[in-house]
């Protein structure tokens, strides 16, 4: 934004501080007038030396303004050169805190998000603003991380698909009697592939973005309705889906939660025991908070391991080969919606194996007219 030039902050306080420096000697300068050289008399007075105990001449008020007239310009002169030079030093001082936050801000709007500003001194408005830029540029400097890596294993995701299709139909090109019917299926699987990756990316940008519409939801109803749909799944796999818990009603957007519960959900029935496996949902309200809570039986976890499942198209061995495979996206879709519904994820391995993840979540805001 282009704007007209003008006086610089530092300049302007040194003029301020240099203006109520002369308007305070001026105050004072006519405080001496008003109090003072108002009660001497204006002309000379004659009296008897012998009836006056002390004596002497009795000043005139012209003479008191001749002598303090000079006296007091040269006062206020010198009130001006010092309230300019102090001013301009004192602004100076209290303003290097900004020249290092706008030197920061510059480097920043270049891409550089890695330096801090990191201002020494006592708590003020100056260091908590620097303080305030230093967490905002780490939380962009780990946003920026996130959003590369996540664009190169999208890219990465996204070409195998397509490059095996390409591959395909090279085939079919240079065999025209190869079998139509098991290349149809093959292009259907890897198309299919590529759409719910492509429908899972615009997802977690959706989420990110909050671009969604917030309204009451209840977790209960959104689990009951996630461990019916998934109910087929569960045996095919021989997995048991038992759902408890109470109403828990949060603020979102119902299709975005929708989508997390089944994702934890389906993400607890194929990450299961190959046989025999217990999934549990449960939800619970707390003061200020619901929760819902998704476990399931299955391999012994290490920390390690679970602190890597969030990221996006983190998978294991065991659902790569299966008709399940997914996009690797399903916790990473997790995690994104829960975070711009203001919540808190946490996945804690099982000691007797499995998984149980948590999602936090605020309780649903009251209306403002209390209703």
């Amino acid at each position: 934004m282009d704007r007209a030039p003008g006086l610089s902050v530092r300049l302007k306080l040194t003029l301020s501080y240099a203006g109520f420096l002369m308007l305070a000697g001026v105050l004072l300068l006519a405080a001496v007038w008003l109090f003072l050289l108002r009660y001497v008399p204006d002309r000379a007075m004659l009296y008897n030396p012998d009836d006056m105990p002390t004596g002497g001449v009795f000043p005139i008020r012209s003479a008191l303004l001749a002598v303090f007239a000079p006296r007091a310009a040269a006062v206020l002169a010198f009130l001006l050169v010092f309230g300019l030079v102090g001013g301009w030093i004192l602004a100076g001082r209290m303003l290097a805190p900004l020249t290092r936050i706008a030197d920061a801000t510059r480097r920043a709007t270049h891409g550089s998000l890695s330096h801090r500003i990191q201002l020494p001194g006592h708590k003020d408005e100056f260091r908590e603003l620097a303080d305030a830029f230093d967490a905002m540029l780490a939380r962009l400097e780990a946003h920026v991380a996130e959003q590369r890596r996540f664009a190169a294993n999208a890219s990465h995701e996204l070409r195998t698909p397509l490059a095996i299709s390409k591959s395909l139909l090279d085939v079919a090109r240079t065999d025209p009697h190869h079998d139509t019917a098991e290349l149809i299926d093959r292009l259907h699987t890897v198309n299919t592939r590529a759409i719910d990756l492509t429908e899972a990316l615009l997802l977690v940008s959706r989420a990110e973005q909050r671009s969604f519409t917030r309204q009451r939801v209840d977790l209960s109803l959104m689990a009951e309705e996630a461990t019916e749909t998934l109910l087929p799944l569960a045996e095919k796999h021989g997995v048991t889906l038992e759902t408890s818990g109470e109403i828990t009603a949060t603020t979102g957007s119902q299709p975005l939660l929708l989508q997390l519960t089944t994702n934890l959900v389906h993400n607890a029935i194929v990450h299961n025991l190959p046989d025999g496996g217990t999934v549990w949902v449960h939800t619970d309200a707390h003061p200020g908070t619901v929760t819902l809570t998704v476990e399931n039986t299955g391999e012994r976890l290490t920390p390690a391991l679970v602190s890597t499942l969030t990221e996006p198209f983190q998978r294991g061995t065991e659902r790569i080969h299966t008709d399940h495979a997914g996009v690797g996206l399903g916790l990473a879709i997790v995690k994104t919606i829960t975070h711009a519904h203001d919540g808190t994820l946490t996945l804690t391995p099982r000691p007797a194996g499995g998984l149980r993840i948590t999602v936090e979540l605020p309780t649903q805001n009251p209306r403002p007219d209390g209703v």
